[in-house]
């Protein structure tokens, strides 16, 4: 048995699809196996209904399930074998498939992606036209910049800078910062960004929002941006002498981050003069939580004077829930003479893809005009 793992083959109806096979061969013996293609399994999940991702049992024991996916399709997966009934599709049968679900053993070396909260990492699954992401690895060849933990106005704040000696010519905010910093270590993508010249020497804020505060805090929360604005960014010209130019400053974020670095750039733009959204919730508030219904901040954008604010806007065609909205908030932005870039990647709510894509973001807003 071929124990490599997953194997892509073309679609002999369509050259734009590839068919993908995952395979799996414990040491125990199991009454089943779970795919998780992020996002693809989650929507199935969300419409009460896991048994498209079920594995198939092979007559060598082994377990294998074949998709059909387009070829450029990007996204983190994991296994869940399991004894006993099929896991439901509740809240709690949900979080224990999270808990107990691990990489492809059997998936290519080196394309691990790290978890938190003590869950195991994720397989990566990148087909042929899925776009590059020349900068998300660590090069052995690049200078590394140096991480320090630090504390403002009651929040955790880890500043990355670039190696080598001179002044910093920009800076990024990274909302979900113990995310991107201590688990997808995105220090070594600010170092190889800048050894290629294809950022400034920049700074690195890498704000930590994925605390108990997160649902009020990125949920378009004046205090919490004019904190970001009037706070951090003042400590960081002290500590670090980054500047205070709007145009050399992005704010960038990652669903509800996303969402909240959109609205610093409508309710600061004298200090966020850039706003990097990746899969931003524009669908908030829900209705049922605010009087004026929902995608608050489009309308806002869509009656409002003009901002001195740049955007780079992606989201991923897998987004079910996301993708409507962000086409929208892209089309009123264009209207009001915004500079807009807008992207779709295949994949989904998934930082194996937002990793390149934040790359590329910073590239766009911080490089050469």
């Amino acid at each position: 048995m071929k124990t490599s793992s997953p194997t892509v083959a073309p679609d002999p109806d369509d050259p734009a699809y590839r068919l993908v096979t995952f395979r799996y061969a414990g040491e125990q013996e199991y009454d089943g196996v779970l795919a998780l293609l992020h996002t693809v399994t989650d929507k199935d999940r969300h419409s009460g209904d896991l048994t498209p991702h079920l594995m198939h049992r092979q007559i060598d024991g082994s377990w294998s399930i074949t998709y059909r996916l387009r070829a450029d399709h990007r996204a983190s997966y994991q296994l869940y074998p399991f004894r006993g009934a099929a896991p439901g599709t509740s809240r709690a049968d949900w979080l224990r498939v999270l808990d107990g679900a691990v990489p492809d053993p059997h998936g290519a070396d080196g394309l691990l992606l790290p978890a938190r909260d003590g869950r195991h990492p994720s397989s990566v699954l990148s087909l042929p036209d899925a776009p590059a992401q020349p900068y998300v690895r660590r090069r052995e060849d690049v200078a590394r910049g140096r991480t320090t933990a630090h504390e403002v106005d009651g929040r955790r704040v880890d500043v990355h800078l670039p190696p080598g000696e001179g002044p910093l010519e920009a800076v990024a905010v990274l909302l979900d910062g113990e995310m991107w910093g201590g688990v997808l270590s995105v220090g070594d993508t600010f170092d190889n960004l800048t050894a290629d010249g294809a950022i400034p020497r920049a700074a690195a804020l890498l704000v930590h929002t994925m605390g108990p505060r997160r649902p009020d805090d990125l949920s378009c929360n004046p205090d919490f941006v004019d904190l970001l604005a009037d706070r951090l960014l003042p400590w960081a010209q002290s500590e670090f002498g980054t500047p205070l130019d709007p145009a050399r400053t992005v704010v960038a974020g990652q669903s509800a981050g996303g969402l909240t670095a959109a609205f610093a750039a409508f309710r600061r733009p004298d200090r966020f003069g850039n706003a990097l959204s990746q899969s931003g919730s524009f669908w908030w508030p829900d209705e049922t939580e605010f009087d004026e219904g929902s995608e608050w901040l489009t309308r806002q954008f869509a009656v409002a004077a003009r901002r001195e604010a740049r955007f780079y806007l992606e989201v991923g065609l897998q987004e079910w829930m996301l993708l409507a909205q962000n086409r929208h908030l892209r089309d009123v932005l264009v209207a009001r003479g915004y500079d807009v870039e807008y992207r779709e990647f295949n994949g989904g709510h998934d930082y194996a893809c937002w990793r390149g894509g934040l790359a590329d973001g910073l590239a766009h807003l911080l490089g050469a005009r």
